[in-house]
């Protein structure tokens, strides 16, 4: 898949190594423009509206990347940081970024965040403007959620999605009620990982087959069956998106 990007980064050395990495091992990426700080980048991203992927370097003169991101608000592309500082990678990660490369670049990082970025585009494209019809639960299962004086069985077709809190997750129901267990999200996770279940986000797991559109945006997003949005975090949309063909 063609991708359209531009490179931010204050160093011209370091822009021109990753250019020309780019041209010999992924040839799929164009690089339609590069900026030196900020305020560059920021003219350079809206005179594009067709742009794919920003390669980003942490660290520039009169801001980092972190301003830029929100100084742009409403994201449609994938972001890529490129930096020599790991403690950024927290930052990043909070930041939806696609993937995080640290400096030198390693040729095989790059080509594996190029592909991770390609795969999500071209999912994304595939789904743009349509409706998801829900899917109908082959998996007829149960779950037990732990309480005080015993237990209590629901159907994992009735879940909608569950949310993280603390030590505790909020299971929501499409009988509109709420329950709050003292279990992690991650147990959850592991319990649910044989019925349609995807972790879209550090706080959420969903129900695939309550789904019924994608959203594009700063990290992408999914609404599920009874209007509620989620949002999708940029490490875990493929995943979400390979649900459906």
């Amino acid at each position: 898949m063609k991708l359209n990007s531009i490179i931010v980064e204050d160093e011209e050395t370091s822009r021109d190594i990753l250019k020309n990495y780019l041209k010999k091992y992924c040839p799929n990426v164009s690089v339609l423009g590069e900026a030196a700080n900020v305020e560059e980048a920021l003219l350079l991203i809206r005179n594009n509206d067709d742009l794919d992927l920003v390669f980003l370097d942490v660290e520039m003169p009169y801001g980092n990347a972190f301003d830029l991101l929100d100084r742009v608000g409403d994201i449609n592309f994938e972001t890529v940081f490129v930096t020599a500082y790991n403690h950024y990678a927290i930052d990043a990660l909070n930041a939806h970024a696609s993937y995080y490369l640290m400096k030198p670049i390693s040729i095989d990082e790059l080509i594996k965040a190029v592909d991770y970025v390609a795969e999500i585009k071209t999912k994304e494209d595939a789904l743009q403007d349509q409706v998801l019809t829900p899917k109908t639960n082959g998996v007829n299962g149960k779950i037990t959620i732990p309480q005080l004086d015993g237990f209590e069985v629901i159907n994992t077709s009735d879940i909608l999605y569950c949310k993280a809190d603390d030590n505790y997750t909020e299971i929501y129901l499409n009988t509109n009620k709420k329950k709050l267990v003292s279990k992690t999200l991650k147990y959850f996770e592991d319990a649910l990982s044989n019925a349609s279940f995807a972790r879209v986000h550090k706080s959420y797991l969903v129900n695939v087959n309550e789904v019924v559109k994608y959203v594009k945006g700063k990290g992408g997003g999914v609404v599920l069956s009874n209007g509620k949005e989620i949002m999708v975090s940029a490490s875990k949309k493929s995943d979400l998106l390979s649900y459906f063909k």
